[in-house]
């Protein structure tokens, strides 16, 4: 299976203001409005081509609806959404996964009566040469493919410590071990940029830990990475980059410490009565 291709030329995506790194996702005067609801408005955001960027805010802020709009699950209401320099609004979800976006969920998704390794697997449908006609004749093509997609699906689980597992079935795994399955599948696509969804949502401090290792060598393979999550010390620990989202406008961008100082963000979280116990976990 491919690798994440190479970043584009400077001429080909936009570049991040003051950075010579160019932005690999581009959101500029993005809004999403709901009836007479405003969930997204007028955001401006670049994710930098390599890496782990994170998109944090309080629960309600828009942060899930800035992914469904990138993955073309919902349209803009306004505003223009670009990869790799090219606009991607209107693509279907399908299209978007062919040019190299993938993501996970907060709510787990995964086959549960299937093993490991054929969730893995559903991932690489697109990227597999077989046809329909390859699949019922078994063809000689249908056959090495499929070798080659289980190959790269067990080497995916390894990248999760997951590998051991490969033959058992979804169902019998920890929740922890499930989002570890999701995230293997999601690089299934071999996308260039990969949207997590509160990666750690429900884990234990020690599956955190394991997964944040997990992430930091995914990122070291090439892959860019975007990240939502609630927690702080995750997030701190993990992202090089973060904006801050509230009330559907982007507050603030930094890096760790540029955002646990915004005063901003603290009153985002906190309001202005601020309570000193809860101050000191969003610092952390």
């Amino acid at each position: 299976m491919s690798r994440p291709a190479a970043p584009m030329s400077n001429t080909e995506a936009p570049l991040r203001e003051g950075s010579q790194v160019p932005a690999l996702l581009s959101l500029d005067g993005v809004s999403r409005h709901f009836g007479g609801l405003k969930v997204l408005q007028d955001v401006n955001l670049e994710v930098p081509q390599g890496g782990v960027f994170g998109l944090i805010g309080p629960n309600g802020a828009g942060k899930t609806t800035v992914f469904n709009l990138t993955t073309g699950l919902l349209p803009t209401t306004g505003g223009t959404i670009r990869f790799e320099g090219r606009d991607i609004a209107g693509q279907k979800p399908h299209q978007i996964t062919r040019n190299g976006i993938a993501r996970t969920f907060q709510n787990i998704r995964i086959f549960k009566e299937m093993s490991l390794v054929e969730n893995v697997m559903v991932g690489m449908h697109a990227k597999l040469r077989y046809g329909g006609l390859g699949l019922l004749a078994s063809t000689g093509l249908f056959r090495s493919e499929e070798k080659r997609a289980r190959d790269r699906a067990r080497e995916l689980l390894s990248w999760v410590k997951l590998d051991h597992k490969g033959d058992d079935v979804a169902d019998n795994l920890s929740y922890g071990d499930q989002r570890k399955l999701e995230l293997a599948r999601a690089l299934a696509t071999d996308p260039k940029l990969l949207l997590l969804d509160e990666p750690v949502a429900g884990m234990n401090s020690t599956e955190k830990t394991d997964l944040m290792v997990e992430i930091r060598n995914i990122s070291a393979r090439g892959y860019t990475i975007f990240m939502i999550e609630h927690d702080m010390r995750f997030v701190m620990g993990l992202c090089e980059h973060i904006a801050v989202l509230n009330f559907g406008r982007i507050i603030a961008r930094g890096g760790p410490d540029e955002i646990r100082n915004d005063p901003q963000v603290i009153e985002a979280y906190l309001g202005r009565e601020e309570d000193e116990a809860s101050n000191e976990e969003v610092a952390r």
